[in-house]
């Protein structure tokens, strides 16, 4: 059974590890002249901007109904997100595809280079333990779906972005670090402009997967499938309802929003029947507290 992670806690785990990060980056590339350094420098900057996105969408989030948005500004979260997505693409992947080409046309030799190999170590580190609040999170989330699955499922925007950064993020340090030592080794600067390229291309294809699955949530997708087959089971059970003709829902942003069309038992007098369908809402909502629109249909036909 999956639970509800902490996104909030993953945000300020990747927030303090990506701007002690970014320092410790701008000051190893000005020193080391590594265009690889400096796309991670970039990176990590973006990452920090990101984060603050995003607190900024889970804020607007918890923006009261109004009579322009009668159901809440849950979605809002999206938009932050899915802007997210294209900062990464932007100013983390293409910056660092021009950097690597720039320095493949007019290689330069790096200076100090162990500076750059003691930070991205020290990256590597601090990346690892964002990485690793990260996953404790994911983890309480997906339950028995693997990564992927839960990838592809799950509804909350923000922890998939915080994923998906320190993925990159820590394969990006990864790769840097490579870059700069074969660099070392062979006295090659064209390995650090690679290095570069390789940063830029990965920035670039995780940012393509996050926007794909925060696309579909901003357009309206429905809980996920777990949460979804649930409540139809417990709509089903109950003795109530007859049979459910219809089990529509609509996950926005912390809300969820069910639409239900059911035949219900027939010796119900009217108040009775009114009360009946109090009665499975309220349950409804103690069973999934995030449920806050229902809207229920008697009908004796589909």
């Amino acid at each position: 059974m999956s639970g509800k992670a902490d996104s909030l806690k993953t945000i300020f785990y990747a927030l303090g590890a990506n701007f002690a990060i970014f320092v410790a980056k701008l000051a190893a590339a000005v020193i080391t002249g590594s265009g690889a350094m400096t796309a991670e420098a970039v990176h990590s900057l973006a990452d920090c901007g990101n984060q603050g996105l995003l607190l900024l969408g889970m804020k607007s989030a918890k923006a009261p109904p109004t009579p322009e948005h009668p159901l809440g500004h849950g979605k809002a979260v999206y938009f932050w997100s899915f802007l997210v997505a294209l900062m990464l693409f932007s100013v983390g992947g293409a910056f660092s595809i021009y950097e690597g080409i720039h320095k493949l046309h007019e290689p330069q030799p790096l200076t100090r280079a162990w500076i750059a190999v003691a930070v991205l170590t020290f990256g590597i580190v601090a990346e690892s333990f964002s990485m690793w609040g990260c996953l404790r999170e994911v983890n309480k989330a997906r339950g028995s779906r693997s990564l992927w699955r839960w990838f592809r499922e799950s509804r909350q925007s923000e922890l998939l972005v915080i994923f998906g950064e320190d993925l990159a993020a820590l394969l990006g340090l990864v790769f840097a670090l490579a870059a700069v030592l074969l660099t070392i080794v062979t006295g090659n600067p064209l390995f650090d402009a690679v290095g570069t390229l390789a940063i830029g291309v990965l920035l670039v294809v995780v940012a393509v997967f996050i926007a794909i699955e925060v696309k579909a949530l901003l357009i309206g997708q429905s809980v996920d499938t777990e949460m979804r087959e649930g409540i139809r089971a417990f709509l089903d059970a109950r003795p109530e309802i007859v049979r459910v003709f219809h089990l529509i829902t609509l996950q926005l942003g912390p809300d969820v929003m069910i639409s239900i069309k059911a035949e219900m038992r027939h010796d119900l007098s009217a108040d009775g029947l009114i009360a009946a369908i109090n009665t499975v809402e309220a349950d409804l909502r103690a069973r999934w507290p995030e449920i806050r629109w229902s809207f229920f249909e008697p009908d004796i036909a589909d």
